[in-house]
């Protein structure tokens, strides 16, 4: 029998190939999946496996398979009694932390506008992600020639920010510390907190006040006071900050500011149904 050989040139080949395969086909059913979501999202009692399946054009035996793999997510559920499909409870939460991220950018404008009047700063409006940092959601800019500007989108790492102290204030020691053991105390400036016994004394110092400090841990020569808001369940899922330069925003001035930015914080978290919350820490 004749020996085959095959060059780690050609195996690189094959192994390229059955990867875009594979990446292909993993697009595929997510598109598929995402397909009946949307099908079953638009309908008000759920839908059988056949007439599900042939909405989404899809053989009945594919479109269960990726059903029982969304059901395991609790992105689907099966009722027994109408034998139908139907959208899950996790797809509901996923919903509503877009409409809560939406609502929060528009209820807090108003707010952000009559407090930058107030303090003559830029204030912005930050969610927390996903990946536990902090996203800026809105900015009103304040009328100075020299002002801080954040780019809408931008993510900070939450260690770092005025923004995402004051929302870490109000998590628990273990929630703190499982942060910092993921993405690191990395520091931007030489002020940056760089270690857990800091930031925990730090944040014991905001639940104090009410407030947090950027002091120049972002960037130098840039001063943030930061208040979180508050959801339904009394979770600090967004904060409001002013920001400015160092030389405007000096020592005898951040009290001030931190009750200005902790009023309308509270005002926001009112307009939102939410709930104040004891801190945990």
């Amino acid at each position: 029998m004749d020996a085959v050989v095959s060059s780690p040139r050609a195996r690189r080949s094959d192994e390229k190939t059955r990867s875009a395969a594979s990446g292909g086909a993993g697009v595929q059913s997510l598109t598929r999946a995402l397909s009946i979501l949307d099908a079953l999202a638009a309908s008000d009692d759920g839908m059988t496996l056949t007439a599900l399946a042939r909405q989404v054009a899809l053989p009945p035996s594919s479109a269960h398979r990726l059903l029982t793999t969304m059901q395991r997510q609790r992105f689907v559920r099966f009722d027994q009694t109408s034998m139908s499909w139907q959208i899950g409870v996790q797809a509901f939460h996923v919903g509503n932390a877009f409409a809560r991220t939406r609502d929060v950018a528009v209820l807090a404008k108003p707010y952000m506008r009559k407090l930058m009047e107030e303090c003559g700063e830029t204030v912005n409006l930050y969610v927390l992600s996903s990946n536990e940092s902090v996203v800026c959601m809105a900015q009103i800019q304040c009328h100075q020639t020299i002002r801080a500007i954040s780019r809408p989108g931008g993510q900070v790492r939450m260690h770092g920010s005025a923004a995402g102290k004051a929302m870490l204030a109000h998590m628990t020691r273990e929630e703190v510390a499982d942060i910092a053991r993921k993405h690191g105390l990395a520091r931007n400036t030489a002020n940056t907190i760089d270690s857990l016994r800091k930031l925990h004394a730090d944040l014991g110092r905001i639940r104090e006040r009410g407030y947090s400090i950027d002091d120049e841990e972002f960037a130098i020569g840039l001063r943030c006071v930061a208040s979180p808001i508050f959801d339904e369940r009394g979770v600090a899922h967004a904060a409001l900050s002013v920001a400015g330069p160092s030389s405007r925003i000096f020592d005898q001035r951040i009290a001030e500011l931190g009750r200005m930015v902790g009023a309308a914080a509270r005002s926001v978290t009112t307009e939102l149904g939410g709930s104040i919350s004891l801190s945990p820490g």
